[in-house]
């Protein structure tokens, strides 16, 4: 009876050393740091024009068609940018790519061109070849957990300094960003309607769309892009836009047209009218 008793003060003794064990070294049990882990959404935010940077939950900062130089509108200059791990450029044009070649050799981020030849040019304008993922639409790239698919997009792509090598910059496209938490992104680029956009609905289920509202698009062509996405996708509830000054012009199309004629299509899509440099979290 003695030995038994002695072997249990023995197990305890052993049981309250592992536990100090623990504190000290910084440990703690596996079942604990799953309840103690606090989880991180990610987030969405808009500059101006048609740049946003998304980070994920992981970190992950993604800035796509950056354009700052030159933007009236941009509420962030690239002294203010010192990090980027992606750079997403949907077509060749100044107010597209914008300042990806300065942000890439700033911040060493890879840049991923809608345009295989696009990726050349910026090759060509000194980015890095190794911070270059020349592309086209129809492929997809992994950046850890976040997946980003390439489509195409009903646009041009010139450059403002096309050269003997790289005279144009190849097809025009737009990103679908799947996040860790399984929010996806559709960012259309400055594209048109296409019967392409129900492909992408039914495929890939966007929850959020970025599409374009320069100053003379049709709303109407608007609203048939959200009838579209809407294909087998009941997730697609938000849509914001872009390509549009913070104070449109006189006969400028409008958020509010827009607006109404998405409605007309789909009643329980909402159009967010962003901030600049105000956060949306990107969750459902």
């Amino acid at each position: 009876m003695k030995r038994l008793l002695l072997l249990a003060a023995l197990l305890a003794l052993a049981g309250a050393l592992t536990a100090v064990a623990l504190v000290v070294a910084g440990s703690t049990p596996r079942s604990q740091a799953t309840s103690n882990a606090a989880s991180t959404d990610p987030t969405l935010e808009w500059f101006g024009w048609s740049h946003f940077r998304i980070t994920s939950a992981d970190g992950t900062i993604i800035h796509i068609n950056p354009f700052i130089t030159g933007n009236p509108d941009s509420s962030v200059t690239l002294d203010d940018i010192n990090q980027a791990d992606l750079i997403l450029a949907a077509d060749g044009h100044r107010d597209e790519q914008g300042d990806a070649i300065a942000l890439a050799r700033k911040t060493g981020a890879k840049v991923l061109p809608g345009g295989f030849e696009l990726g050349s040019w910026l090759i060509q304008q000194g980015v890095p070849s190794t911070q270059v993922i020349r592309s086209n639409p129809g492929n997809w790239h992994h950046f850890g957990d976040v997946t980003v698919r390439v489509v195409n997009s009903v646009h041009g792509s010139g450059l403002p300094q096309p050269t003997i090598e790289n005279p144009y910059g190849g097809p025009a496209a737009g990103f679908i960003i799947t996040l860790e938490n399984g929010y996806t992104v559709y960012f259309a680029g400055s594209t048109a309607a296409t019967m392409d956009m129900q492909l992408w609905g039914s495929a890939f289920r966007p929850d959020l769309a970025i599409l374009p509202l320069n100053g003379d698009r049709d709303p109407t062509d608007v609203g048939q892009m959200v009838r579209l996405l809407r294909t087998d996708n009941s997730s697609l509830r938000k849509v914001i836009p872009h390509h549009q000054r913070v104070q449109p012009p006189p006969g400028a199309t409008t958020i509010a047209q827009m607006e109404e004629a998405i409605h007309r299509v789909d009643s329980k899509v909402e159009v967010i009218r962003l901030e600049r440099g105000q956060k949306l979290l990107l969750k459902r």
